[in-house]
């Protein structure tokens, strides 16, 4: 059963959003020669949650508008200043708006959102290359993530779960996690993308801990959203 169900995720999944009318993503709209090493990772730190968020198997699919959505996806250009605002991953029950870092990237992070990495080398969903979203391992933000990989011990659960990113333009992007990456020090990887993905990062332990937990996920397809969907009204709260 655990075969099959990965199959239909994998398989099944992206030929159903096809042949409705779904875009999918072009690979390489920017390149760029050079490496950036040895850059820190954003700090945060988990609470350790209460209870088990077991995951949930079923995905759902999005629903296309009669008109289907635009031929050929968005250009770089097109949506230069478009960014992410919300991060759903519908079998972990994640869903959190996405804000810039207060103070920028430097700052310490808030609660109850969360936020995507300012760096010349990370761009927004689309625009080619590694998009990187970060938040707190706490209940409400990506404690879940936080709860498999490090309190049971089970990051490779994670292999094939679907994460979404919405952006200010009114779009929903959708990635296939491929690799759940332990005890990072580093945002090399991310950093030297020469692709879209999608990067999403939290902590291992207590304030301080150097570890974070880095979940890789490459794209699938992009849809139309609605507005309000697109648009969550962010509480963020200052923590420590």
């Amino acid at each position: 059963m655990r075969m099959l169900g990965r199959a239909l995720r994998n398989r099944l999944l992206p030929a159903l959003l096809t042949a409705t009318g779904v875009s999918l993503i072009a690979s390489g709209l920017l390149t760029y020669t050079g490496a950036a090493e040895g850059v820190p990772l954003p700090d945060e730190t988990p609470i350790v949650i209460a209870g088990d968020p077991t995951p949930t198997p079923s995905i759902p699919l999005p629903t296309v508008p009669a008109s289907g959505p635009p031929t050929g996806g968005p250009s770089p250009s097109a949506r230069s200043t478009a960014v992410a605002t919300r991060v759903v991953m519908p079998a972990l029950k994640i869903d959190l708006p996405i804000i810039k870092p207060k103070g920028g990237s430097g700052a310490y992070p808030q609660c109850n959102v969360a936020m995507y990495l300012v760096h010349p080398n990370l761009l927004q969903p689309g625009q080619g290359r590694a998009t990187y979203i970060y938040a707190h391992a706490r209940d409400g933000m990506f404690g879940p993530i936080y709860h498999l990989a490090i309190e049971k011990n089970t990051p490779k659960k994670m292999i094939g779960m679907v994460i979404q990113v919405y952006t200010s333009d009114d779009l929903v992007y959708w990635f296939e996690v491929k690799q759940v990456l332990l005890h990072q020090l580093k945002l090399d990887r991310a950093l030297n993308a020469k692709t879209d993905e999608l990067w999403l990062q939290t902590s291992e332990g207590p304030k301080g801990t150097p570890g974070k937990t880095q979940l890789r996920a490459e794209p699938i397809a992009v849809l139309p959203a609605d507005h309000k969907d697109a648009h969550p009204k962010p509480r963020p709260v200052n923590c420590g």
